[in-house]
């Protein structure tokens, strides 16, 4: 009889063990979730703040958005095209622990406008269309119960008007670059600290018929010099010296930038490889000439070209997407993989230039086998094509808001403008994998550079598995791209069990502030490829 009950034991344990690896099965292409049915303001660009809440904003000059300003404040601006008056709010602060909203002040236009966050959590917002061409607009978050709004500063404005330009914080996080735009083929600084313009002629020499080289892909490199791409090319550039130390290969196929809307990211810098190698990652875009064309809707690209920037001699390698994509964002996860989400099939960027909307996210394994590196993730039933944006969240999930293929609000037709904020939940968080999942209980809230410090997590499974601590960047994202995104995997160099499931890890800081500027970051922990929620860490000299 206890033979009899002991294997009657492991088969209900093999029964066990079968659901649940069958429901993580199904639920690893990831799930979709409404958030807020009417979030107000159609999300042309968003970033998270260093408190978990996410500044969301439009264009002022649409009209009336759906929310309106508290106590009766309204916007007054003889400039504004449409509304000179205007009672409603055209920026939100959203919780997502809580799925409140509260509108934001913003007076002057920051149509297609740039920015990035500073090292103190800043936000510095730049440019726009109209009157808010050489704006400079500062936004100091607060907590959910906090009364933070925008700042538009009357004493500093940029040298250039800037219209779909590009930002990098530098690496000091006191400093932003920024990058070209519409007519603009120079670079300035914000602050400008008497630094003046500086001409770039790659920006006019990327600069075809359709001008594929709008918000051209920035990114910091671990050697403190830039990587610039715009349209199919792309350069080494020493920002302190205003020199382009190489010209990179011309990436295969098609034109990249706006209006073609590809978009890029810096693949994750790892202490074991000693933060030095660096891939950036580029998918997706429009046929040549798509923009001057929109009636033909020419289908996109299906291609990804990875470069490591870094090597002695780099050169493209290509992939290709399980199916076409522009207007894609790109956002790396917690693991270190990178997201594709948004976009369309056919066409390019602009107001009615595309159609068949890209439903369905892919997964992009990093460190996949070439070929092997793809997965098709479950489909959301809402549209996100032209002004949509995505964004990391702490808790890991993926906010996805906006699309708004007209010039003002409206709500017929093939794409109406979207006011729905839909949540992503990538398969990892699949309640299954909750045995997986750390909860991280201590940790230092500011972390010296190249130092050892100690995060303690709880683990419900012992002992864990392979486990990462990884810190990524909140970014700032417009027009398919993530001004300033990052992901550093840190050196572990100790584990050690306390008590129960209660685990402390001794990681190392990254090296300098080039490999990771100074400024605040999402720390997870990550076991057997399951994050933790995130907790927010100063990185400071």
């Amino acid at each position: 009889m206890a033979s009899s009950g002991m294997h009657r034991s492991v088969w209900i344990l093999l029964f066990l063990w079968c659901v649940i690896y069958c429901v993580a099965l199904v639920h690893s292409e990831g799930t979709w979730e409404v958030l807020v049915p009417n979030a107000g303001v159609s999300s042309m660009h968003a970033v998270v703040t260093r408190f978990g809440n996410v500044v969301i904003f439009d264009r002022t000059d649409v009209g009336p958005s759906k929310i309106n300003l508290p106590n009766g404040k309204c916007r007054n601006d003889p400039h504004d095209l449409t509304l000179k008056h205007d009672c409603t709010a055209h920026s939100i602060l959203f919780s997502p622990a809580t799925n409140k909203i509260r509108p934001l002040f913003l007076q002057t236009d920051t149509w297609c406008s740039s920015g990035q966050i500073l090292g103190d959590g800043t936000l510095v917002q730049t440019g726009g269309d109209f009157d808010g061409n050489t704006k400079i607009r500062f936004f100091a978050p607060c907590p959910d119960n906090g009364f933070c709004d925008w700042v538009e500063s009357n004493n500093q404005h940029l040298q250039n008007g800037r219209w779909y330009a590009t930002n990098q914080v530098l690496p000091d996080g006191n400093s932003q670059i920024v990058i070209g735009g519409r007519g603009a083929f120079t670079v300035e600084y914000v602050p400008a600290n008497g630094r003046g313009l500086t001409n770039l002629p790659f920006l006019q020499q990327t600069n075809d018929a359709q001008h594929d080289n709008y918000y051209p892909f920035v990114h910091l490199l671990p050697d403190g010099n830039l990587f610039i791409f715009a349209n199919r090319d792309s350069i080494l550039y020493n920002y302190r010296t205003n020199r382009v130390l190489r010209k990179f290969p011309t990436i295969p196929g098609e034109p990249r930038n706006y209006p073609s809307a590809g978009s890029s990211v810096l693949l994750p810098l790892v202490a074991k490889d000693g933060y030095k190698p660096a891939d950036v990652l580029i998918c997706g875009g429009a046929h040549p000439g798509a923009f001057n064309n929109p009636a033909a809707f020419f289908p996109a690209s299906q291609t990804c070209g990875r470069m490591t920037v870094t090597a002695p001699n780099p050169a493209w390698l290509m992939e290709e997407m399980p199916f076409r994509r522009l207007m894609g964002d790109m956002i790396l996860l917690p693991t270190g993989d990178v997201l594709i989400i948004n976009g369309a099939l056919n066409g390019c960027q602009g107001w009615g230039n595309a159609k068949n909307a890209a439903l369905n996210p892919v997964l992009y394994t990093t460190n996949g086998r070439i070929g092997r590196r793809f997965t098709t993730l479950a489909a959301t039933a809402i549209a996100r094509v032209y002004h949509s944006t995505a964004n990391l969240l702490p808790d890991a999930r993926i906010l996805v808001a906006g699309s708004n293929t007209h010039q003002f609000y409206t709500f017929t037709g093939a794409f109406p403008t979207e006011l729905r904020l839909e949540a992503f939940s990538p398969g990892y968080l699949n309640p299954a994998f909750a045995r997986l999942r750390p909860t991280i209980l201590k940790f230092p809230a500011v972390i010296k550079y190249n130092t050892a410090f100690v995060v303690s997590a709880t683990i419900p499974t012992q002992p864990p598995g392979t486990v990462l601590i990884n810190l990524v960047s909140a970014s700032f994202t417009t027009h398919s791209y993530s001004h300033g995104q990052r992901l550093l995997r840190l050196a572990v160099t100790n584990h050690v069990v306390t008590a129960g499931h209660l685990n402390a890890f001794t990681a190392i800081a990254p090296p300098n502030n080039n490999v990771a500027p100074t400024s605040y970051y999402m720390l997870f922990v990550i076991n057997n490829g399951i994050p933790s929620k995130a907790v927010w860490v100063k990185l400071s000299p």
